[in-house]
C-alpha cells in the first residue's frame, strides 16, 4: 500500500532489468519506445510486479473514452506541487506499459496513471490507488473494447468496495452508474457533449428524460447526483463555492472539463485548487496533441479525434471556415478495425471548410462525407494534402495510428 517502502525482492529486481533491457533492444532496432514490450517482459518473470511497483506510492488511476491522456498528464501537473511524480505519460495504458512507467518510479510520492477502460478493474485491483478519476464513456472499438454498458458494469463490479476516493462525471449516466457501487464518491459536473450512448437508463434500460443540463429515468428514479464541484464557464468551483479561474494552454471547453476534474483529483491529495490550477499553465501540448508544427511552410495545427463523442468535442475547437481541414482514419489494431463508427459522427459541422482526406481508410470516409453532402478531395499522403489546401493555418485531425503516420511525417 502507499507509504510501504519494502524493498523489491531479487525477483523484482531481476524482472525490472530484464523489462529495462528488452526496452532497450526495442528502442535501438527502432521500433518505438519499447515501454510495451519492456512491460510485458517484467511481468513474465514477476507477473506481481504491478503491484510491488506501486507499494511506496499514493497513486490516482484515470480511466475514460476521451481524454483520459490529457487528464492523466493534468493531474500530474498538479501534483508535482507536493512531490516528485511518475506517470506513463505516453498513453501506454495498459498493464504493461504501466508496469514499465512505474518500474523509473522508484523516488517517486506519486503515481498518475491512465489506464485503458477494459483494464481498469484489474489495475485497481492491483496497485491499490488511493483515487480513481471517471471522465466519461461512449462508443469507441466496438470490435475490442465490447459495448459501452457492458462496460460500465465492468466498472461498477469492479469498483464496488474500493477503498479509493472514486471522482467522477455527474453529467454521464454511464459513469454514474459505474462509480454508484462506490462508497465514497466525488461528483464532478464535467458536462457531456456527446449523449448518444446514454439515452437507456443504465439501472433499467428505461428511456432517461433530459431537461437542460439534468437528467433522470422516469422509470425507475435514476438520476444525477448533486456535483460538489463543477465546470462553469471559464471557472472551476469548488465545494465550498469558490470559483477559481480556469487559464489553459490547451484549446476547448473538453480540455476545461479536464482540468475541473483535475482540480478535484489533486484536492483528494491535498493540493488547493489555486496551486493546481495555476500549474496547469504549463501543459502546452499532449502527446504532440494541440501542437502547431511547420511543414512545407505551412502551419498545422495537429489534433486528434478517435471516436464519434472525441470528433464532436474537435470541431467545436477547430478555427471557423474557410478553415483548411485535413482528416486523416486509419483501422489498424490500434484504432481498432471496424470503421463503422463514422456514421455516427455528424460531419455537416465541417461544412464550408476546404476539406482533403488521407489515411488508410480514406476511401470508407470520403464515402461518409459524400453523403454528408460536403465537398472534398481525396490524397495519398500528408505531403500531398497539405500542398492541395488553400491559404491559412490548416487544422489536421486524425484518429490514432493516423495521428502517430503524421507526426512521423512532419517531424514532431
Amino acid at each position: 500500500m502507499a507509504g510501504n517502502t519494502e524493498p523489491l525482492s531479487p525477483r523484482a529486481k531481476l524482472a525490472v532489468t530484464a523489462g529495462k533491457a528488452a526496452a532497450a533492444v526495442s528502442r535501438a532496432a527502432g521500433r518505438g519506445s519499447g515501454s510495451v514490450i519492456g512491460g510485458r517482459v517484467a511481468l513474465k518473470l514477476d507477473p506481481e510486479l504491478l503491484g510491488r511497483l506501486a507499494q511506496h506510492l499514493d497513486v490516482v488511476l484515470v480511466s475514460a473514452t476521451n481524454g483520459k491522456t490529457t487528464t492523466t498528464r493534468l493531474i500530474a501537473e498538479a501534483l508535482r506541487a507536493s512531490g516528485p511524480v511518475v506517470s506513463n505519460a505516453l498513453g501506454a495504458n495498459m498493464p504493461a506499459g504501466i508496469t514499465s512507467a512505474l518500474a523509473g518510479g522508484s523516488d517517486a510520492k506519486y503515481g498518475v496513471i491512465e489506464v485503458d477502460e477494459k483494464y481498469l478493474a484489474g489495475v485497481a485491483r492491483d496497485v491499490a490507488p488511493k483515487a480513481i478519476a471517471l471522465l466519461n464513456l461512449s462508443r469507441d472499438q466496438l470490435d475490442r473494447a465490447a459495448e459501452t454498458r457492458m462496460l460500465a458494469e465492468k466498472w461498477r463490479e469492479g469498483l464496488s468496495g474500493t477503498k479509493a476516493v472514486v471522482i467522477a462525471n455527474a453529467d454521464d449516466p454511464l459513469v454514474v452508474w459505474a462509480a454508484s457501487s462506490s462508497p465514497n464518491v466525488v461528483w464532478v459536473a464535467a458536462g457531456q457533449e456527446w449523449k448518444d450512448d446514454a439515452w437507456s437508463c443504465p439501472a433499467c434500460g428505461g428511456v432517461m428524460q433530459r431537461p437542460g443540463d439534468d437528467w433522470f429515468c422516469g422509470e425507475c428514479g435514476f438520476r444525477r447526483p448533486a456535483p460538489s464541484w463543477a465546470l462553469n464557464g471559464e471557472h472551476v468551483l469548488d465545494p465550498h463555492g469558490s470559483a477559481w479561474p480556469i487559464h489553459l494552454q490547451l484549446p476547448g471547453r473538453a480540455n476545461r472539463a479536464n482540468a475541473a476534474t483535475s482540480a478535484a483529483v489533486a484536492a483528494v491529495f491535498g493540493v488547493p485548487p489555486q496551486v493546481a490550477l495555476e500549474r496547469m499553465y504549463q501543459v502546452q501540448a499532449v502527446a504532440g496533441r494541440y501542437d502547431v508544427v511547420s511543414f512545407q511552410g505551412r502551419d498545422l495545427r495537429l489534433l486528434l479525434a478517435k471516436n464519434p463523442a472525441g470528433w464532436l468535442e474537435t470541431f467545436s475547437l477547430i478555427d471557423p471556415p474557410p478553415t483548411p481541414v485535413i482528416l486523416s482514419v486509419n483501422a489498424r489494431g490500434a484504432d481498432g478495425t471496424d470503421t463503422s463508427w463514422l456514421w455516427d459522427v455528424d460531419y455537416t459541422r465541417l461544412a464550408g471548410h476546404p476539406i482533403v482526406v488521407i489515411g488508410d481508410r480514406r476511401l470508407d470516409l470520403a464515402v461518409r462525407l459524400e453523403v454528408a453532402g460536403l465537398d472534398f478531395r481525396v490524397c495519398e499522403t500528408v505531403d500531398e494534402a497539405v500542398q492541395l489546401s488553400p491559404p491559412g493555418r490548416i487544422e489536421l485531425i486524425a484518429n490514432y495510428t493516423a495521428f502517430q503516420d503524421v507526426r512521423r511525417r512532419v517531424g514532431n
